[in-house]
């Protein structure tokens, strides 16, 4: 699963990435409303962590443009807003949770699982893509049914590829996956983590197109 979190505070943040992460959840984040916006309108999310004291907009004006585009994404607001107001509010403009903080990491995690129970209820773990085949819950990536032969890094984005298969992941969301998985980046590590998962995905009818300016999309050839 693909989640964006939105959050100013980089101490939160940062813990709220690693615990998810360890879960096995892709994760991308920022501290600004506005970038949040474009980022779901390029890049596909399976969950929003929204808080709403943010630096540039408030959390709740980008709860209102996202039920105004009507994209139904789940939204589990995360504020320090307690007031009984708030809460209602935050509801009423379309948020799917209310969590307020402090709040413990084990019980953000459980709000998490029962909304994606509840969202995709019925939800195909199974996403295939040519000859390829993610299996959500394991992360174990098959080709006819054989397990392909992938370093851990190189598993981890092609499943984040996969995940979004037909959609433009943003440079920033695959550079955070990269970072994540204990690699000093270089100026050109973006590319050549590409260029050796083209290679080594080519045989199973998948291809990696680079969208200038904004990312890569993973698509069955034609």
């Amino acid at each position: 699963m693909n989640i964006l979190l939105v959050e100013d505070d980089s101490v939160l943040t940062n813990g709220i990435t690693q615990a998810l992460q360890q879960s096995g959840y892709t994760l991308t984040s920022t501290d600004s409303g506005r970038y949040a916006l474009q980022l779901l309108e390029v890049t596909g999310f399976d969950l929003v962590i929204l808080d709403l004291g943010l630096p540039d907009i408030d959390g709740m004006e980008v709860l209102r443009h996202l039920r105004h585009k009507k994209i139904a994404l789940p939204v589990l607001i995360l504020t320090a807003r307690d007031a009984l107001n708030d809460r209602i509010d935050g509801i009423k403009q379309g948020a799917d949770d209310y969590l307020t903080k402090p709040f413990d990491l084990g019980e953000l995690e459980a709000r998490i699982h029962a909304l994606i129970r509840r969202c995709y209820a019925g939800f195909n773990t199974q996403i295939q893509v040519g000859q390829l085949t993610l299996d959500t819950q394991s992360h174990e990536i098959t080709a006819n049914k054989q397990l392909i032969n992938l370093s851990a890094r190189e598993m981890g984005l092609l499943e984040m590829l996969i995940l979004q298969s037909g959609k433009v992941v943003c440079k920033d969301h695959i550079s955070q996956r990269l970072t994540a998985a204990g690699e000093a980046l270089a100026d050109n590590a973006i590319e050549v983590a590409i260029h050796r998962l083209r290679k080594r995905i080519e045989p199973y009818q998948v291809i990696i197109r680079t969208v200038r300016g904004l990312g890569y999309l993973l698509e069955a050839q034609s």
